[in-house]
């Protein structure tokens, strides 16, 4: 995988925001991407206002948010907390530094989460509505 420039990940974030991000380009990489800019631009609580721009975003390109797909809590919490925890210790790294480095660990695969959280858990209909703390191991601090 090439790195992502920081002009790259800006305009994947405009992207969400703006709801004009093509469907196919909304993967795992554009994810971590979008939470870091917000992170880096709004920093603080900024889980509704990504939990809002992924909802919008979803209904723009056909996905609908309901309780087996589109916008899950829980996922969307957890990584805005690794994001969250990441940049804190990373202090003055560029939003592409901050990338590459959380994609060369372990947040790098799109499977991650389920470290910490079991599938029944995670995929459960309530850890897609509301936070739903890990049954498996804490996230990392």
């Amino acid at each position: 995988m090439s790195e992502i420039t920081d002009e790259e990940i800006e305009h994947i974030a405009r992207g969400v925001l703006a709801c004009t991000l093509p469907r196919e380009a909304w993967t795992h990489t554009a994810h971590f991407a979008f939470a870091i800019w917000m992170q880096a631009e709004r920093g603080g609580d900024i889980l509704p206002a990504v939990r809002a721009a992924i909802c919008a975003y979803n209904v723009a390109v056909g996905v609908e948010n309901t309780d087996r797909a589109g916008y899950h809590e829980t996922i969307t919490a957890a990584s805005l907390a690794v994001v969250a925890a990441h940049v804190a210790a990373h202090p003055g790294a560029s939003n592409a530094a901050l990338l590459a480095a959380l994609l060369a660990g372990p947040c790098g695969r799109s499977d991650w989460i389920f470290a910490h959280w079991s599938k029944e858990r995670l995929l459960s209909v309530e850890a897609r509505r509301e936070w739903t703390p890990p049954d498996l191991q804490p996230l990392p601090a």
